[in-house]
């Protein structure tokens, strides 16, 4: 008997991890699996970690996206699973790529599910991934999930290119903003003031609050900066204790604009995930679980936890989810009708789709308001520098008169 170190997922979709003695790997995995275990990845108790995780290069993006629909062609042609994985390692032009593809049918080979197989990975394939694999690969119909699961990666893909599309030119513009006033405090206003130094007069208030802004720039600069570094440092390490996190991501979603866009985004990833696991035939606790865990908000995570446990005791999916206060009333409204005439996984995903729609508007909206107001403040920067200096120079000129 020898000592296996396994990760899986259990009826309810919790994580655990522990050891079991069998006589291989295969009657491992078949013991977990009589225990109503899906299990992840396993390995011999001996090793000092998996061995398959470091070896092998992680798929991004536009890969995976290409390899799900890929596999979904082969799987679809009737090609056995082994054979469909072998002709994706061998036309993939990534090494290691190409590797991780060969240990993915390695462990297919060995009589492990590709569900079991990718959960080996879960820096590649996140439980979203595994789990529509395994309702697939369990109703029959793996083909139509894989082509399901690429186009919903690829929207995923879509949605976040626009998103740094939109960003990319505000954070350009603050950037630029911030380097022509660091430019002007520290290099022009010092050489201009100079010439006030020999007046006896005394100098006007904006002048005076520009000079000590230049020498507070000047002489403190690096370290202001090394103070603002630090305190990023601090308010990430902050952020990695649950029970600060929790707190910031409750008053995150009460602010104004940056609230409604970040609960907008968390509700239509949650919308999505939900109608896409329900169409794959997941059971309904567990897609709500894996649904919960794709969010990036931990209140909103907790209060749609919550939402599957009410619903374990019996309440309504539309109930539960309006207990939350998180959904919008449209949103309430389709799912309720979605679930009492039958048509959740229809209903769910109209519901992404227009809250996908208002998040999109709505971040529009919110980068439309700041790329003027950046402007705006900007240039009231650089008028009281150059007000600043004029109202000496008039000065001069008057007494001189």
């Amino acid at each position: 008997m020898n000592q296996y170190r396994y990760r899986a997922r259990d009826p309810q979709g919790k994580v655990v991890r522990g050891e079991i003695s069998a006589d291989s790997a295969g009657s491992a995995r078949q013991r977990l699996r009589e225990q109503q275990l899906q299990v992840w990845s396993i390995a011999p108790a001996t090793a000092s970690r998996w061995p398959t995780r470091d070896r092998c290069g992680a798929i991004r993006g536009g890969d995976l996206v290409l390899l799900t629909r890929q596999l979904a062609t082969l799987v679809g042609a009737a090609l056995p699973l082994e054979e469909a994985l072998r002709a994706l390692a061998q036309q993939c032009e990534k090494p290691p790529q190409a590797r991780l593809i060969q240990q993915l049918r390695s462990k297919v080979l060995e009589g492990a599910s590709l569900a079991e197989a990718l959960g080996a990975f879960p820096r590649t394939f996140s439980p979203l991934y595994c789990a529509m694999i395994a309702a697939g690969e369990a109703s029959g119909h793996l083909a139509p999930v894989l082509a399901r699961l690429a186009d919903h990666s690829e929207q995923t893909q879509r949605l976040k290119s626009k998103l740094m599309q939109a960003l990319l030119y505000p954070l350009t513009l603050t950037l630029v903003a911030l380097g022509v006033i660091a430019i002007l405090l520290t290099a022009v206003v010092p050489k201009v003031v100079e010439q006030f130094t020999h007046m006896q007069q005394v100098l006007p208030l904006s002048t005076r609050l520009l000079i000590a802004s230049s020498d507070l720039v000047r002489s403190y600069g690096l370290w202001l900066l090394l103070a603002v570094l630090l305190t990023l440092l601090v308010w990430q390490r902050l952020l990695r204790r649950p029970h600060y996190r929790l707190r910031w991501h409750r008053r995150l979603l009460g602010l104004p604009v940056v609230g409604r866009i970040a609960l907008g985004l968390n509700v239509a990833r949650y919308a999505r995930t939900l109608s896409i696991l329900n169409a794959s035939a997941v059971p309904l606790l567990e897609a709500m679980h894996i649904s919960a865990a794709v969010l990036t908000n931990d209140h909103a995570r907790r209060q749609l936890l919550q939402a599957a446990d009410r619903v374990r005791e019996g309440c309504s999916l539309a109930t539960a989810l309006e207990q939350t206060r998180l959904l919008s009333p449209m949103m309430r409204h389709m799912i309720a009708s979605g679930e009492s005439s039958g048509e959740l996984d229809n209903m769910l995903g109209r519901a992404a789709d227009i809250q996908d729609q208002a998040f999109i508007s709505q971040m529009t909206l919110a980068l439309g308001l700041f790329e003027p107001l950046l402007v705006v403040s900007m240039a009231g920067v650089v008028l009281f520098i150059i007000l600043a200096i004029l109202q000496p120079i008039l000065q001069l000129n008057s007494l001189m008169a």
